[in-house]
Protein backbone atom coordinates (compact mmCIF):
# COMPACT_ATOMS: atom_id res chain seq x y z
CA UNK A 1 0.00 0.00 0.00
CA UNK A 2 2.99 2.13 0.72
CA UNK A 3 4.04 1.90 -3.15
CA UNK A 4 0.93 3.38 -4.22
CA UNK A 5 1.30 6.68 -1.66
CA UNK A 6 4.95 7.11 -3.24
CA UNK A 7 3.50 6.98 -6.77
CA UNK A 8 1.42 9.97 -5.68
CA UNK A 9 2.55 13.29 -7.32
CA UNK A 10 2.90 15.09 -4.37
CA UNK A 11 6.09 15.30 -3.36
CA UNK A 12 4.78 16.23 0.27
CA UNK A 13 2.75 13.12 0.56
CA UNK A 14 5.76 11.17 -0.55
CA UNK A 15 7.79 12.65 1.68
CA UNK A 16 5.43 12.13 4.98
CA UNK A 17 4.76 8.14 4.01
CA UNK A 18 8.47 8.19 3.63
CA UNK A 19 9.34 9.59 7.18
CA UNK A 20 5.82 8.96 9.24
CA UNK A 21 4.89 5.49 7.74
CA UNK A 22 8.34 3.77 6.62
CA UNK A 23 10.55 5.52 9.35
CA UNK A 24 12.66 7.11 6.93
CA UNK A 25 15.55 9.04 8.15
CA UNK A 26 15.59 12.73 7.11
CA UNK A 27 19.32 12.44 6.02
CA UNK A 28 18.03 9.56 3.38
CA UNK A 29 18.71 11.06 -0.32
CA UNK A 30 15.11 10.39 -1.65
CA UNK A 31 13.72 11.87 1.55
CA UNK A 32 16.28 15.33 0.82
CA UNK A 33 15.04 15.23 -2.91
CA UNK A 34 11.57 15.18 -1.96
CA UNK A 35 11.92 18.50 0.75
CA UNK A 36 13.62 20.22 -1.93
CA UNK A 37 10.40 19.36 -4.47
CA UNK A 38 8.10 20.45 -1.22
CA UNK A 39 9.76 24.22 -0.57
CA UNK A 40 9.40 24.64 -4.37
CA UNK A 41 6.11 23.30 -5.36
CA UNK A 42 3.54 25.84 -7.00
CA UNK A 43 1.09 24.55 -4.54
CA UNK A 44 2.93 25.58 -1.42
CA UNK A 45 3.96 28.84 -3.07
CA UNK A 46 0.72 30.11 -3.88
CA UNK A 47 0.08 29.22 -0.63
CA UNK A 48 2.70 31.17 0.65
CA UNK A 49 1.56 34.02 -1.31
CA UNK A 50 -2.26 33.91 0.22
CA UNK A 51 -0.65 33.58 4.27
CA UNK A 52 1.42 37.01 3.34
CA UNK A 53 -1.95 38.84 2.22
CA UNK A 54 -3.83 37.32 4.77
CA UNK A 55 -6.49 39.93 6.89
CA UNK A 56 -7.85 37.74 9.32
CA UNK A 57 -6.51 35.89 12.20
CA UNK A 58 -8.98 32.82 10.82
CA UNK A 59 -7.74 32.66 7.73
CA UNK A 60 -4.06 33.01 8.29
CA UNK A 61 -4.48 30.18 11.03
CA UNK A 62 -5.98 28.05 8.75
CA UNK A 63 -3.22 28.74 5.85
CA UNK A 64 -0.55 27.74 8.37
CA UNK A 65 -2.67 24.32 9.09
CA UNK A 66 -2.22 23.53 5.47
CA UNK A 67 1.35 24.35 4.81
CA UNK A 68 2.37 22.91 8.42
CA UNK A 69 0.20 19.79 6.73
CA UNK A 70 2.01 19.87 3.44
CA UNK A 71 5.64 19.54 5.00
CA UNK A 72 6.64 23.35 5.03
CA UNK A 73 9.45 24.41 7.36
CA UNK A 74 10.34 27.93 6.15
CA UNK A 75 10.90 31.01 8.04
CA UNK A 76 7.08 32.52 6.59
CA UNK A 77 5.74 30.16 9.34
CA UNK A 78 7.70 32.07 11.87
CA UNK A 79 6.79 35.21 10.27
CA UNK A 80 3.67 34.89 10.46
CA UNK A 81 3.28 33.12 13.40
CA UNK A 82 4.72 36.39 15.29
CA UNK A 83 2.07 38.46 13.32
CA UNK A 84 -0.72 36.75 14.99
CA UNK A 85 0.68 37.48 18.16
CA UNK A 86 0.63 40.77 17.33
CA UNK A 87 -3.51 40.58 17.16
CA UNK A 88 -3.93 38.36 20.14
CA UNK A 89 -5.96 40.20 23.35
CA UNK A 90 -4.32 40.41 26.77
CA UNK A 91 -6.45 37.24 27.85
CA UNK A 92 -4.89 34.76 24.60
CA UNK A 93 -8.29 34.94 22.50
CA UNK A 94 -8.39 36.99 19.58
CA UNK A 95 -10.87 39.53 18.53
CA UNK A 96 -13.95 38.51 16.60
CA UNK A 97 -13.01 41.61 14.32
CA UNK A 98 -16.56 42.02 12.40
CA UNK A 99 -15.58 45.21 10.51
CA UNK A 100 -14.27 45.77 6.42
CA UNK A 101 -11.64 43.40 5.46
CA UNK A 102 -10.77 44.91 2.80
CA UNK A 103 -9.79 48.11 4.89
CA UNK A 104 -7.67 45.91 6.96
CA UNK A 105 -3.77 45.92 6.49
CA UNK A 106 -2.05 42.37 5.77
CA UNK A 107 -1.04 40.48 9.01
CA UNK A 108 2.33 40.56 7.88
CA UNK A 109 2.23 44.48 7.86
CA UNK A 110 1.49 44.84 11.40
CA UNK A 111 3.45 46.33 13.33
CA UNK A 112 2.20 47.78 16.39
CA UNK A 113 -0.86 46.00 18.72
CA UNK A 114 -4.93 46.60 16.84
CA UNK A 115 -6.68 48.85 18.71
CA UNK A 116 -8.56 48.25 22.16
CA UNK A 117 -11.80 45.49 20.96
CA UNK A 118 -14.15 43.84 22.97
CA UNK A 119 -12.82 41.69 25.80
CA UNK A 120 -12.75 37.68 25.22
CA UNK A 121 -15.46 37.26 28.25
CA UNK A 122 -17.68 40.30 26.84
CA UNK A 123 -20.46 40.28 23.94
CA UNK A 124 -18.22 39.71 21.15
CA UNK A 125 -16.40 36.54 21.75
CA UNK A 126 -16.67 33.72 19.25
CA UNK A 127 -15.00 30.72 20.02
CA UNK A 128 -13.57 29.89 16.51
CA UNK A 129 -11.93 32.74 16.13
CA UNK A 130 -9.32 31.76 18.78
CA UNK A 131 -9.04 27.85 17.66
CA UNK A 132 -8.34 28.42 14.03
CA UNK A 133 -5.22 30.70 14.97
CA UNK A 134 -4.25 28.74 18.01
CA UNK A 135 -4.40 25.46 15.74
CA UNK A 136 -2.55 27.43 12.90
CA UNK A 137 0.13 28.41 15.20
CA UNK A 138 0.49 24.48 17.03
CA UNK A 139 0.92 23.43 13.24
CA UNK A 140 3.82 25.85 12.87
CA UNK A 141 5.24 24.48 15.70
CA UNK A 142 5.02 27.34 18.18
CA UNK A 143 1.97 25.29 20.61
CA UNK A 144 4.55 25.50 23.88
CA UNK A 145 5.27 29.56 23.14
CA UNK A 146 3.81 31.18 26.27
CA UNK A 147 1.39 33.29 24.50
CA UNK A 148 -0.04 30.29 22.78
CA UNK A 149 -0.14 28.79 26.52
CA UNK A 150 -1.88 31.63 27.47
CA UNK A 151 -4.28 30.93 24.35
CA UNK A 152 -5.04 27.42 25.49
CA UNK A 153 -5.38 28.85 29.06
CA UNK A 154 -8.35 30.70 27.64
CA UNK A 155 -9.52 27.63 26.01
CA UNK A 156 -10.33 26.03 29.26
CA UNK A 157 -11.93 28.99 30.76
CA UNK A 158 -14.06 29.15 28.37
CA UNK A 159 -15.48 25.92 28.79
CA UNK A 160 -19.10 24.59 29.81
CA UNK A 161 -19.62 23.02 32.88
CA UNK A 162 -20.11 19.74 31.06
CA UNK A 163 -16.26 19.73 29.10
CA UNK A 164 -17.60 21.25 26.30
CA UNK A 165 -17.36 24.51 24.57
CA UNK A 166 -19.84 27.00 23.39
CA UNK A 167 -19.77 28.48 20.07
CA UNK A 168 -19.66 31.69 21.71
CA UNK A 169 -22.38 34.00 23.50
CA UNK A 170 -25.39 33.23 22.01
CA UNK A 171 -28.13 35.05 19.96
CA UNK A 172 -26.42 37.42 17.29
CA UNK A 173 -23.27 36.74 18.96
CA UNK A 174 -24.24 37.92 22.54
CA UNK A 175 -25.50 41.48 22.08
CA UNK A 176 -26.28 43.16 24.90
CA UNK A 177 -29.52 42.31 26.69
CA UNK A 178 -29.82 39.31 24.77
CA UNK A 179 -30.83 36.09 25.97
CA UNK A 180 -28.54 32.90 26.10
CA UNK A 181 -29.88 30.64 24.26
CA UNK A 182 -28.95 26.65 23.13
CA UNK A 183 -27.07 25.53 20.56
CA UNK A 184 -28.74 25.06 17.49
CA UNK A 185 -29.50 20.93 16.72
CA UNK A 186 -27.73 20.76 13.83
CA UNK A 187 -24.44 21.72 15.40
CA UNK A 188 -25.54 20.80 19.19
CA UNK A 189 -23.32 17.83 20.65
CA UNK A 190 -25.09 14.65 21.06
CA UNK A 191 -24.47 14.51 25.13
CA UNK A 192 -23.46 17.73 25.53
CA UNK A 193 -24.88 21.35 25.94
CA UNK A 194 -21.76 23.18 24.37
CA UNK A 195 -21.48 23.72 20.30
CA UNK A 196 -20.01 20.96 17.84
CA UNK A 197 -18.14 23.28 15.64
CA UNK A 198 -16.87 25.04 18.73
CA UNK A 199 -15.40 21.57 20.37
CA UNK A 200 -13.89 20.02 17.67
CA UNK A 201 -11.96 23.07 17.03
CA UNK A 202 -10.50 23.27 20.44
CA UNK A 203 -9.89 19.62 20.60
CA UNK A 204 -7.88 20.35 17.50
CA UNK A 205 -5.72 22.86 19.32
CA UNK A 206 -5.32 20.84 22.14
CA UNK A 207 -4.14 17.15 20.45
CA UNK A 208 -1.17 19.31 18.95
CA UNK A 209 0.19 20.43 22.01
CA UNK A 210 2.90 18.03 23.29
CA UNK A 211 1.28 17.94 27.13
CA UNK A 212 -2.54 18.86 27.16
CA UNK A 213 -3.68 16.43 24.20
CA UNK A 214 -3.61 13.77 26.99
CA UNK A 215 -4.90 16.07 29.18
CA UNK A 216 -8.28 15.13 30.83
CA UNK A 217 -9.93 18.59 29.04
CA UNK A 218 -8.73 16.73 25.97
CA UNK A 219 -9.94 13.46 26.38
CA UNK A 220 -13.26 15.13 27.46
CA UNK A 221 -13.60 16.84 24.42
CA UNK A 222 -12.96 13.87 22.34
CA UNK A 223 -15.39 11.66 24.39
CA UNK A 224 -18.70 14.42 23.71
CA UNK A 225 -17.24 14.15 19.63
CA UNK A 226 -17.32 10.53 19.85
CA UNK A 227 -20.58 10.62 21.37
CA UNK A 228 -22.04 11.11 17.88
CA UNK A 229 -22.11 7.41 16.51
CA UNK A 230 -23.68 8.14 13.01
CA UNK A 231 -21.68 7.98 9.87
CA UNK A 232 -21.98 9.58 6.46
CA UNK A 233 -19.74 8.49 3.82
CA UNK A 234 -20.57 10.99 2.09
CA UNK A 235 -18.54 13.39 4.75
CA UNK A 236 -15.32 11.41 5.41
CA UNK A 237 -12.16 13.00 4.50
CA UNK A 238 -13.86 16.89 4.50
CA UNK A 239 -10.62 18.38 6.74
CA UNK A 240 -7.99 16.42 4.58
CA UNK A 241 -9.74 18.00 1.42
CA UNK A 242 -9.81 21.49 3.23
CA UNK A 243 -6.04 21.03 3.93
CA UNK A 244 -5.27 19.83 0.42
CA UNK A 245 -6.99 22.66 -1.08
CA UNK A 246 -9.89 20.62 -2.56
CA UNK A 247 -12.42 22.22 -0.77
CA UNK A 248 -12.87 26.13 0.39
CA UNK A 249 -12.49 26.46 4.54
CA UNK A 250 -15.12 29.05 5.64
CA UNK A 251 -17.59 29.97 8.31
CA UNK A 252 -17.26 31.30 11.44
CA UNK A 253 -19.55 29.38 13.94
CA UNK A 254 -19.99 26.83 11.82
CA UNK A 255 -15.91 26.04 10.92
CA UNK A 256 -16.01 22.59 11.93
CA UNK A 257 -19.73 21.86 11.89
CA UNK A 258 -19.06 19.15 9.15
CA UNK A 259 -18.79 15.88 11.17
CA UNK A 260 -15.63 13.72 9.62
CA UNK A 261 -14.74 10.82 10.80
CA UNK A 262 -11.62 10.51 9.46
CA UNK A 263 -10.93 13.71 11.35
CA UNK A 264 -12.83 12.30 14.53
CA UNK A 265 -10.12 9.42 14.47
CA UNK A 266 -7.42 11.37 13.99
CA UNK A 267 -8.09 13.96 17.17
CA UNK A 268 -8.60 10.94 19.30
CA UNK A 269 -5.40 8.60 18.13
CA UNK A 270 -3.81 12.02 19.11
CA UNK A 271 -5.36 12.59 22.26
CA UNK A 272 -4.88 9.13 23.30
CA UNK A 273 -8.23 6.98 23.54
CA UNK A 274 -7.27 3.33 23.09
CA UNK A 275 -8.61 1.21 20.08
CA UNK A 276 -10.37 -0.99 23.23
CA UNK A 277 -13.18 1.93 23.40
CA UNK A 278 -16.23 0.50 22.02
CA UNK A 279 -17.01 3.88 19.72
CA UNK A 280 -13.23 3.30 18.37
CA UNK A 281 -13.60 -0.29 17.47
CA UNK A 282 -16.74 0.45 15.97
CA UNK A 283 -15.74 3.56 13.88
CA UNK A 284 -12.49 1.75 12.45
CA UNK A 285 -14.64 -1.54 11.61
CA UNK A 286 -16.56 1.05 9.52
CA UNK A 287 -13.70 3.07 8.30
CA UNK A 288 -12.19 -0.62 7.41
CA UNK A 289 -15.45 -2.03 5.55
CA UNK A 290 -14.62 1.21 3.38
CA UNK A 291 -11.23 0.62 2.36
CA UNK A 292 -10.81 -0.56 -1.60
CA UNK A 293 -9.03 -3.39 -2.54
CA UNK A 294 -6.45 -2.63 -3.29
CA UNK A 295 -5.89 -0.69 0.44
CA UNK A 296 -6.53 2.75 -0.02
CA UNK A 297 -9.46 4.44 0.83
CA UNK A 298 -11.05 5.90 -2.29
CA UNK A 299 -12.93 10.00 -1.91
CA UNK A 300 -16.71 9.68 -3.27
CA UNK A 301 -15.96 13.81 -4.57
CA UNK A 302 -12.25 13.88 -4.88
CA UNK A 303 -10.91 10.74 -6.37
CA UNK A 304 -7.34 12.31 -6.19
CA UNK A 305 -7.98 12.68 -2.83
CA UNK A 306 -7.09 8.88 -1.65
CA UNK A 307 -4.15 8.61 -1.59
CA UNK A 308 -3.82 11.54 1.14
CA UNK A 309 -7.28 9.83 2.62
CA UNK A 310 -5.22 6.98 3.26
CA UNK A 311 -2.19 8.27 4.49
CA UNK A 312 -4.12 10.50 6.78
CA UNK A 313 -6.09 7.10 8.21
CA UNK A 314 -3.11 4.87 8.09
CA UNK A 315 -1.30 7.63 10.65
CA UNK A 316 -4.49 7.83 12.90
CA UNK A 317 -4.69 3.59 12.89
CA UNK A 318 -0.83 3.61 13.82
CA UNK A 319 -1.24 6.02 16.92
CA UNK A 320 -4.07 4.50 18.46
CA UNK A 321 -1.93 1.57 19.34
CA UNK A 322 -0.46 3.99 22.01
CA UNK A 323 -3.87 4.81 23.03
CA UNK A 324 -4.76 4.17 27.08
CA UNK A 325 -7.74 6.02 27.97
CA UNK A 326 -11.58 5.03 27.29
CA UNK A 327 -13.95 7.00 27.48
CA UNK A 328 -17.99 7.10 27.89
CA UNK A 329 -18.51 3.73 26.73
CA UNK A 330 -22.49 3.81 26.93
CA UNK A 331 -24.49 4.80 23.66
CA UNK A 332 -26.04 7.57 22.96
CA UNK A 333 -29.28 8.07 21.25
CA UNK A 334 -29.23 10.74 18.40
CA UNK A 335 -32.23 12.44 16.63
CA UNK A 336 -32.11 14.57 13.34
CA UNK A 337 -32.38 18.15 14.23
CA UNK A 338 -35.98 19.26 13.53
CA UNK A 339 -37.13 20.42 10.08
CA UNK A 340 -39.22 23.29 10.09
CA UNK A 341 -42.86 23.02 8.00
CA UNK A 342 -42.92 23.40 4.85
CA UNK A 343 -43.94 26.51 2.84
CA UNK A 344 -45.65 24.70 0.10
Amino acid sequence: MNALLFADPSPSLRWRAAVELDGAPEDDEEVRAWRTEIDRSENVRQLLVQLATARRPLNAGYLLCRLAHLGYRGPELATAVESLFTLQQPDGSWPVGFDDEDERPALSSTREPPRESAPSDGPRFVTTHTVVPLRGIAAAGFATDPRAERAYDWLESVRLPDGSWPAGPKADFGKDGRPSLPEPEYRRLTRGAGCRSATTGAVACLALHPDRNRSDTARIGVDHLLARETRDESALGWEVSRLVGLERHQGQVTFYVTFDPAFVLDLASRCGVSPEDRRVRELVAYLESLRGPYGLWPHHAHPQLSRWLTFDLECSLRRLAAGDWTGNEDPATFTPYRRGPRRY
